[in-house]
C-alpha cells in the first residue's frame, strides 16, 4: 500500500477531472448504482468535536474508498485546524489497500466546495448581485475559490463570529480578485447577497426567513450531523426548490429535517441532486424564486474525488 501526505494529494488533484466523477457519483447515487453503508458517527461535546466514517462504492469501479473525517471546532484556540482526516482506497476485485491518502480533511472539503459549485451553476440566479458567506474556515475559503469559476460575480459579503477570522477571510477573498464587504451579522449578509453560503457547525439557525430576498440562492453545508442547522425552518418552507444531496440523509438530520418532520408532506418536494443531474426534475424557474441546496454530504463524493486523485497519482 502507497501512503500519501496532503502536500502530494494537493499537487496531484485534477480539479476538472474530480468535478466529472463527482457529478456522475451523483447520478449514479440516486439511480441506485452506489453502494453507501449508513454513516458511523461519534460526538465529543466536552471538546465540541464529531467524528463520521463514511464509505461508497460505484457499481463497476475498480476502486472503492472508505473514509475517516473529524471536526473539533475548539482547535483553532490550540494552534491546530479544525477538521482532520484520511481516506483509504481499496482495490474492488481483491479488497487490497491499494493508498492511504493522508489528505488531513483536505479531500472532504474539496469535495464539498465542489458540490456547491455544481448547485450554484443549477441554481443561482443568472445576476449575481454579491455572494454572502456565513463562516470563515477550510470550507467557506474553498466554496468561494470554487463559486468563481460558477459567476462573474466578484462582490463578497462576509460574516464570521470572531473579528479576526473574517478579517483574515477578507484578506483571503481580495488575494481572490473580489471586493469585500464585512457584515454585522447574518441580517446583512441576507440582505445584501442572493447567492449564499452557510459553512458553519451552528447549532441554532443563522439566517431568518423575512431577510432572504425573492430569487436568492443559498447552499446550505453545515447541518452535516444530527443537532446542526443554520437555516430557520420557515426559510426551507418558503424555498421554491429544494435540492438536497440525499433525500435518505437530509430527511434525518441537514436543513431540511426540520420542516420534514414536522410536515411530512414537505418530503415530497425534495429534489436529489443527482436526478437533477440526470435531468428528471426542474431547478431554477424564474428570477423571483428562492431556491436552497441542503448539502450533507454523501459518501460517494468521497469515493469519486479518491479515485481521481488515486489515478493522478499513478500517472
Amino acid at each position: 500500500m502507497k501512503v500519501f501526505d496532503k502536500r502530494q494529494i494537493m499537487a496531484a488533484l485534477d480539479v476538472e477531472d474530480a468535478l466529472a466523477r463527482i457529478e456522475h457519483g451523483f447520478i449514479a447515487y440516486s439511480s441506485g448504482a452506489v453502494q453507501v453503508p449508513p454513516v458511523q458517527a461519534f460526538a465529543f461535546a466536552q471538546d465540541n468535536g464529531d467524528c463520521c466514517i463514511k464509505s461508497a462504492y460505484v457499481d463497476g469501479e475498480e476502486t472503492f474508498t472508505v473514509k475517516v473525517s473529524t471536526g473539533f471546532y475548539h482547535n483553532p484556540g490550540k494552534g491546530l485546524d479544525s477538521n482532520d482526516g484520511l481516506m483509504l482506497v481499496l482495490c474492488a476485485r481483491t479488497g487490497r489497500p491499494l493508498a492511504l491518502l493522508q489528505d488531513e480533511g483536505w479531500l472532504t472539503g474539496m469535495r464539498t466546495a465542489l458540490a456547491g459549485r455544481i448547485v450554484a451553476r443549477l441554481l443561482a440566479p443568472r445576476e449575481v448581485t454579491a455572494i454572502g458567506v456565513l463562516g470563515t474556515g477550510v470550507q467557506a475559503r474553498l466554496q468561494l475559490e470554487q463559486l468563481l469559476a460558477a459567476t462573474t460575480c466578484r462582490k463578497v459579503v462576509a460574516w464570521g463570529r470572531s473579528e479576526g477570522n473574517v478579517r483574515g477571510y477578507a484578506e483571503f477573498a481580495r488575494r481572490l480578485g473580489c471586493s469585500v464587504q464585512i457584515a454585522l451579522d447574518p441580517e446583512q449578509v441576507a440582505r445584501a447577497a442572493n447567492l449564499i453560503v452557510c459553512a458553519t457547525p451552528a447549532r441554532r439557525p443563522l439566517l431568518d426567513s423575512t431577510w432572504i430576498r425573492p430569487g436568492t440562492h443559498i447552499t446550505a453545508l453545515g447541518a452535516d450531523a444530527l443537532g446542526k442547522r443554520e437555516l430557520d425552518v420557515a426559510l426551507v418552507r418558503r424555498a421554491d426548490r429544494l435540492v438536497v444531496d440525499s433525500i435518505k440523509q437530509c430527511s434525518r438530520y441537514g436543513e431540511v429535517s426540520g420542516a420534514v418532520n414536522e410536515e411530512p408532506a414537505q418530503h415530497e418536494r425534495l429534489l436529489e441532486l443527482g436526478t437533477l443531474l440526470a435531468g428528471g426534475g426542474q431547478g431554477r424557474a424564474s428570477e423571483q424564486e428562492i431556491t436552497l441546496a441542503d448539502l450533507t454530504g454523501v459518501a460517494v463524493q468521497d469515493a469519486q474525488i479518491a479515485s481521481s486523485v488515486f489515478a493522478s497519482l499513478q500517472r
